[in-house]
C-alpha cells in the first residue's frame, strides 16, 4: 500500500493536531496526494473544541505503524463454500492456478483449507488391499443432486435427491451374468452403476432396486425403463460424458467439508508481520486465513507475502525523538520532520526534509509553508493553525514566543476571521482536565517522555485557569505521577500544572531522592514546587530539569 502520514506526537496537544491537519493540506496542495493526517492518541476536550469550532474531522486515529498483516495480504479471497463440490473447487484451482482454497460458511467463517494435494489423495485413492475395503476405491460420497450437477447431467428420475451417502461405483461393461453376480456383493441400496446404451445392464439393476443408475453418452433412455424406475424407486441420472470420464467425475462430487484440512493457522489482520513471520514461515502451511475483530475471514496471507515491501512513509510534525513518536515508527520511513523542539537522537536511513526552527508552534512553521509557497490556505486550516498557535504560545504571551509567531497570527487571524484574544479565552475555558479527567488520564493526557544522561523521565503539562482545582486534588495527582513513573520504570516523572491568567506554574515531581534534592524551586509541599513566571515545558523547564540531572550524575560520580 502506498501512505504518507503525517502524524504528531503520543498525547497530542491541540499543536499536534493542528500541524498534522494543517501540514498534511500543504502537501496535498503541492503535489503528495497520498498524504494522510494522523493521530497516536486521544483527542482531549480543548482540541474537540478546535475541531467542532472550524468544522474539521479529528485525524484518523493510528496506534502502531509498524508492517502488519494487513499491509500485504490479498484481500481478493478466492473460496468456496462447505456445500461446494470438489469438482467446483477444481475448476476454480485450475482457472487460477491455485493449489489451496479457503472454505468459507455463510458467516464469512473459514471452516477449513482445501489443497490440490489432499483433492488429488482423494479423488484418486490408491486400492485398498484389505478384503473389507476391497471396494473403498469406489466408494462415493454425494447426494444425487451434486452427482448430477458434476456431470453436468441430469436428474430424469430422482427419489430424495439432496440425500447425502456413501455410494459405491459398479461400471455395467460386462456380459450380463457375470453382472448379476457381482451386483449380489453389494447393498443394493448403496450401489451407483454407471453404464451406457445396455439396456439389460439397465434393466436388472433397476429390477435389483440400485439406489442410482447413470446412463452415459448423452443417451436418452427409453420410456419403459424409467417406468420401472419410478417402480422401483430406483433413480436415474444421465450423463453427457463416456463412461469412463463419467466414473471418474463421480467422485469429484464430494461436498469439499468432506475434504478440507480442518487444522490450519490463521492471524488477526492487525497482528505486526514481526511478530508472525517466524511462526508462519517455520509452519507447514502454505497459507493462512487472516481474520478481523468478528472472526471472519478478510485477506489471506501466503508465505511469499512476507517478501512484499510495505511502503508507508511518515511525516513527524512538532517533535523529533522516537521516544515520542507513534508505535512502529523505528521500523518505516520517516521522509520528513517538521518540528519547533529540541532535536533530540534520531538517526535516518537517507537525507530528509528536516525543519527545525525556534518558534513558538509547529503551526507557526506549518503556516509559514503556505505563505513561503504562495499556497492557498483555506479559511479552516487556517482557523486550526491560529488555535495550534495561540494554545503554544499562550496567544504570545509564553517566553517561547518570537516576533515570526506575532507575525504569523496576524496573518492568520485575517484569513480565519478569528480573534486571537477572544478565540484562546473561549479555547482555555473550553475544557479543564483536572476538573472533567480522572488523575491517571489527566496526568497522561499531554506527556513526553526524554531520555538524558542514560536516563528515561516524563515530563507532562496541565494548563489551566487558576490552581483552584488542583489544590483540591493534589493527592491523586500525585500518587497518579509515581504510579505511572513505577510503571514505565522511569527516574522520576513530572507534572507541570500551568495558571494562563497569572503567567505561572507549579512542579509535581516524584521519583529518584537524589534528584529531587537537586530542584532548588520554592518547595510548598512534598513534591510540589512553586515556579514563578515559568510557562514552557519546552524552553524553561525542559532544560533545567536536564542541568539538574547533569548536577546528579556529577554528584553520584563524585
Amino acid at each position: 500500500m502506498s501512505e504518507i502520514l503525517v502524524i504528531g506526537h503520543k498525547n497530542p496537544d491541540t499543536d499536534a493536531i493542528c500541524s498534522a491537519i494543517g501540514y498534511a493540506e500543504f502537501k496535498r496542495r503541492t503535489g503528495m496526494a497520498e498524504a494522510v493526517a494522523a493521530r497516536c492518541g486521544d483527542t482531549n476536550d480543548r482540541i474537540d473544541f478546535v475541531l467542532k469550532t472550524f468544522g474539521v474531522p479529528a485525524p484518523k486515529f493510528i496506534a502502531d505503524v509498524a508492517p502488519k498483516i494487513s499491509d500485504v495480504m490479498q484481500r481478493k479471497i478466492l473460496s468456496v463454500r462447505p456445500e461446494s463440490t470438489a469438482a467446483e473447487a477444481l475448476r476454480l484451482m485450475d482457472e487460477k492456478n491455485l493449489r489451496l482454497l479457503p472454505v468459507l460458511d455463510e458467516a464469512r467463517k473459514c471452516r477449513g483449507l482445501l489443497s490440490l494435494f489432499k483433492l488429488s489423495k482423494f479423488l484418486f485413492p490408491a486400492v485398498s488391499l484389505n478384503t473389507n475395503r476391497e471396494h473403498s476405491s469406489r466408494e462415493v460420497l454425494s447426494s444425487l443432486a451434486s452427482l448430477a450437477e458434476t456431470l453436468d447431467g441430469k436428474l430424469v428420475v430422482g427419489f430424495d435427491p439432496e440425500r447425502e451417502q456413501e455410494l459405491i461405483l459398479m461400471i455395467g461393461a460386462m456380459g450380463l451374468e457375470s453382472f448379476a453376480a457381482r451386483l449380489e456383493k453389494f447393498p443394493p441400496e448403496k450401489s451407483c452403476v454407471i453404464v451406457g446404451d445396455r439396456w439389460d445392464i439397465q434393466n436388472v439393476a433397476i429390477r435389483e432396486g440400485v439406489r442410482v443408475v447413470i446412463v452415459t453418452g448423452g443417451i436418452t433412455v427409453e420410456p419403459k425403463t424409467l417406468e420401472s424406475a419410478q417402480k422401483k424407486n430406483v433413480s436415474v441420472i444421465t450423463s453427457p460424458h463416456d463412461t469412463a470420464t463419467t466414473a471418474s467425475l463421480c467422485r469429484a462430487a464430494v461436498a469439499v467439508r468432506h475434504v478440507l484440512n480442518e487444522e490450519f493457522l490463521c492471524f488477526r489482520e492487525n497482528a505486526p508481520l514481526a511478530a508472525v513471520r517466524d511462526e508462519a514461515l517455520s509452519s507447514g502451511y502454505l497459507a493462512f486465513p487472516v481474520l478481523d475483530g468478528e472472526g471472519q475471514t478478510v485477506g489471506i496471507l501466503s508465505k511469499t507475502d512476507f517478501l512484499k515491501t510495505v511502503t508507508r512513509k511518515l511525516i513527524l510534525v512538532d517533535h523529533n525523538e522516537l521516544s515520542q513518536a507513534v508505535q512502529g515508527a523505528d521500523e518505516v520511513e520517516i521522509i520528513e520532520i517538521i518540528d519547533h523542539h529540541r532535536i533530540g537522537a534520531l538517526a535516518t536511513q537517507q537525507p530528509i526534509l528536516f525543519r527545525n526552527e525556534p518558534v513558538g508552534s509547529t503551526s507557526t512553521i506549518v503556516a509559514d509553508c503556505f505563505f513561503r509557497h504562495d499556497v492557498e490556505l483555506p479559511r479552516d486550516i487556517a482557523g486550526l493553525l491560529l488555535a495550534g498557535l495561540v494554545s503554544d504560545t499562550l496567544n504570545l504571551t509564553s517566553p517561547t514566543t518570537t516576533p515570526r509567531d506575532a507575525e504569523i497570527l496576524k496573518k492568520l487571524e485575517q484569513l480565519s476571521g478569528v480573534n486571537a484574544r477572544e478565540f484562546t479565552e473561549k479555547l482555555f475555558a473550553s475544557g479543564s482536565l483536572l476538573t472533567l479527567k480522572p488523575a491517571p488520564q489527566a496526568i497522561a493526557t499531554d506527556c513526553k517522555e526524554y531520555a538524558e544522561q542514560g536516563a528515561k523521565f516524563s515530563v507532562a503539562q496541565i494548563e489551566e485557569i487558576g490552581f483552584e482545582q488542583f489544590w483540591k486534588r493534589k493527592d491523586e495527582l500525585l500518587a497518579a505521577l509515581e504510579d505511572y513513573r513505577l510503571k514505565r520504570a522511569y527516574l522520576f516523572s513530572t507534572l507541570l500544572v500551568t495558571d494562563v491568567a497569572t503567567q505561572s506554574s507549579l512542579l509535581l515531581v516524584e521519583g529518584d531522592e537524589k534528584f529531587i534534592k537537586r530542584i532548588d524551586f520554592p518547595r510548598l509541599e512534598p513534591g510540589i514546587y512553586e515556579l514563578r513566571d515559568i510557562v514552557s515545558r519546552k524552553k524553561q523547564l525542559l532544560p533545567y530539569l536536564t542541568h539538574c540531572l547533569r548536577e546528579t550524575e556529577k554528584g553520584v560520580k563524585g
